[in-house]
C-alpha cells in the first residue's frame, strides 16, 4: 500500500510541475496580450477552468504526502522526503497568500503591475514543484534500487 501512495504521490507531483511549467511560461505571459477590454471576462474564465484542473492533483499530492510521512517507512523520514513536503507546504502558503490574491486583484482587470507580480512570485512555486519533482523521483529511484538489492 505504501508504494501504491508513493507512486500516486510522484505521479500528482509530477503533473503539478508539468501544469506549473506550462502555466508560467505560455499562459501567466499571455495574459498581458488579451487587452484591457476583455481581461475580466478572460481572467473569470481562467480561474473557473484551471480550478478543477489544479485543485484535485495539489490535494491528491498534500494528503498522499502526509499519509506517507504517517507511515512507519523509515524512507518517508529521509531528509530528502522531508524537504519535499516543507516545499510542499511553502507552495501552499504562496498559492493562497500571494496568487489568489493576485488573481483577486487581475477579477477586477488588467493592471500590468498586478500582472508583474503574479508572474515574478509564481516562479516560487515552479521552482518549489521542480524541486519537489526531483527530490521524490530520486527518492522513488532510491526505494526501486533497495527493492532489487
Amino acid at each position: 500500500m505504501t508504494y501504491f501512495l508513493l507512486l500516486v504521490h510522484v505521479a500528482a507531483t509530477w503533473y503539478m510541475v508539468g501544469l506549473c511549467w506550462l502555466v508560467q511560461r505560455v499562459q501567466y505571459p499571455l495574459m498581458a496580450q488579451v487587452g484591457r477590454a476583455g481581461f475580466a471576462d478572460y481572467e473569470a474564465a481562467h480561474v473557473a477552468r484551471i480550478g478543477p484542473i489544479v485543485a484535485p492533483p495539489m490535494v491528491i499530492e498534500l494528503a498522499t504526502g502526509l499519509l506517507l510521512l504517517s507511515s512507519n517507512e523509515t524512507e518517508f523520514r529521509h531528509p530528502s522526503f522531508l524537504i519535499a513536503l516543507g516545499l510542499l507546504a511553502a507552495i501552499w502558503v504562496s498559492t493562497f497568500a500571494l496568487q489568489v490574491p493576485l488573481h483577486g486583484k487581475l477579477a477586477a482587470g488588467f493592471d500590468p503591475e498586478t500582472h508583474a507580480s503574479l508572474v515574478s512570485t509564481n516562479w516560487l512555486r515552479t521552482i518549489a514543484w521542480t524541486a519537489r519533482g526531483l527530490l521524490v523521483g530520486w527518492l522513488t529511484w532510491r526505494l526501486a534500487m533497495v527493492e532489487r538489492a
